[in-house]
């Protein structure tokens, strides 16, 4: 892999991450910015909850459903300046222009895995695959480092049924400045775990998973994938390394080489979880691709309980039968108790049913 690093107009960093040793990334971006200095968030703690909430009131101007020929995330063509100014580009990473974390309150960057506007991730081949695993790690450690920062998440939205507004594949990375709430009642759990069974509840969750086997997706060699037990959304499926790690750098190479089969074939079944179930004879009928959200769970940079952590991907989609879409009501968003109505079972099943041949 090559890493070159370069500005953007308004001083911004842009990194490209290449294959190829030989790649010359010199573009200069022309654009007439303003200098991205004056973009800053404000933390504010929820006395309550306890929470953290980002205040950012200059995302309000960003970006959004640009028409056809003028994403921002397309390489620059035919005299049209983008946020990447090369005219072609493997995986390329810079901070974004509306951020939802920046100044002394984190910092958010935009990753995009290829050049090509009309692909998905579900489409790259796995040398392009394994080079995004490679940006996702290298951008996990840099951060990490960064003065103020407690915790990295890589992670994509696809469809506009998620929110997506920039529909070129791309994923993001948050840097933030604390712990956010899921990763601490995880690691609460995992604490209360090890007090009373002095074992790890990650390690003890996958065991039973794959002791109990109806909810187990696919199996690999060093990657399990399965539905969880107790799944929030319609077709969830997390993916745990089978020797465990805190985070993205700390994958060994046998786990960092299976990762990109194992990861495609997942996308590639969640886009076919719908595929004949409705509007059999009539392709106006047929269901677009699948909405979701992938999202890297890795262990916070100071925590206390940082060892007690597993690395791993929840992938979930909110469509629950083709052309319906499940929203979070009164329950969900006013209570946060969840209400799923695919049986985890099923859902697995269902994802066995739709590999590749």
């Amino acid at each position: 892999m090559k890493k070159t690093a370069t500005r953007l107009a308004d001083g911004r960093e842009l990194l490209y991450y290449d294959s190829r040793d030989d790649a010359l990334r010199d573009a200069v971006d022309p654009r007439p910015l303003d200098p991205a200095d004056h973009r800053t968030t404000e933390i504010r703690r929820d006395p309550l909850l306890g929470d953290s909430v980002a205040i950012a009131s200059h995302r309000q101007t960003r970006t959004y459903h640009p028409p056809p020929g003028q994403c921002p995330l397309c390489p620059s063509r035919d005299g049209r300046h983008t946020e990447i100014p090369a005219a072609d580009y493997e995986v390329a990473v810079f901070e974004n222009r509306f951020p939802a974390l920046a100044g002394d309150a984190g910092r958010c960057e935009v990753v995009c895995f290829t050049d090509d506007h009309d692909a998905s991730f579900a489409d790259l081949d796995e040398d392009r695959a394994a080079l995004v695993l490679d940006a996702w790690t290298d951008r996990s450690a840099e951060l990490a480092a960064l003065p103020g920062v407690e915790q990295i998440f890589c992670f994509e939205n696809r469809g506009r049924e998620i929110g997506v507004t920039l529909g070129h594949p791309h994923g993001q990375i948050y840097a933030y400045p604390f712990v956010t709430p899921r990763t601490e009642r995880m690691l609460a759990t995992a604490a209360a775990h090890r007090r009373s069974t002095g074992r790890n509840v990650f390690d003890d969750t996958l065991a039973a998973e794959r002791a109990d086997g109806r909810r187990v997706v696919l199996d690999g060699r060093h990657w399990t994938a399965f539905v969880p037990y107790a799944a929030h959304w319609p077709y969830e499926v997390h993916l745990y390394p089978r020797c465990r790690a805190l985070a993205l750098p700390d994958l060994d190479d046998a786990a960092r080489a299976e990762l990109p089969r194992i990861y495609l074939e997942l996308l590639r079944r969640f886009d076919r979880i719908f595929d004949g179930r409705a509007g059999a004879g009539n392709p106006a009928q047929v269901p677009p691709p699948t909405p979701y959200i992938s999202a890297w769970h890795q262990a916070p940079v100071h925590h206390t309980h940082r060892s007690e952590f597993g690395l791993h991907l929840e992938l979930f989609t909110n469509r629950r039968t083709p052309g319906k879409l499940k929203f979070l009501a009164g329950s969900e968003s006013g209570m946060n108790v969840f209400i799923n109505d695919v049986p985890p079972e099923s859902a697995a099943e269902r994802l066995r049913e739709v590999a590749s041949e």
